[in-house]
């Protein structure tokens, strides 16, 4: 039996084809940060939808503002600084606001994780920390991706 008979038959496997059918749905689960702007910066179809809703988001932790916080940012890629706060006119379209249940654990910056919350849409200044976003997951957990 060569390589491509083996292939052939695996995927004729029963076991096999059980699975396969579950990756779409996992992948349909988890959005990207880019899923909920338009190219313009308004919020996505996807994005009015389903405010209110709980969604899962992947991208990376940045280093959180302060210690013992349940506040973070959920970024586009692997930031080793803080990203800094701005006006709502300068909202990047690769961050997020994640206001998690607890107090956080920090994750490597470097490491993937999905954030899974309550989607909100909206300029809100957050009292204590003054981090200005336009959308953000509140009631939010997290885990490594």
């Amino acid at each position: 039996m060569n390589r491509r008979q083996f292939i052939i038959g695996a995927l004729g496997c029963p076991a096999v084809s059980v699975a396969v059918p579950s990756l779409p749905v996992l992948a349909d689960d988890t959005v990207k940060l880019r899923d909920l702007y338009n190219k313009d910066l308004s919020f996505s179809d996807y994005a009015k939808e389903r405010e209110g809703q709980r969604v899962s988001i992947s991208g990376f932790m940045a280093p959180p503002l302060k210690a013992e916080t349940n506040f973070f940012v959920l970024t586009n890629r692997p930031l080793a600084t803080c990203p800094f706060c701005e006006t709502e006119a300068q909202w990047p379209d690769d961050i997020l606001a994640i206001y998690a249940k607890r107090v956080i654990e920090v994750i490597s910056f470097n490491t993937r994780i999905v954030t899974r919350g309550r989607l909100e849409l909206g300029t809100f200044t957050d009292p204590e920390t003054k981090f200005v976003s336009r959308v953000r997951l509140v009631d939010a957990v997290y885990d490594r991706a």
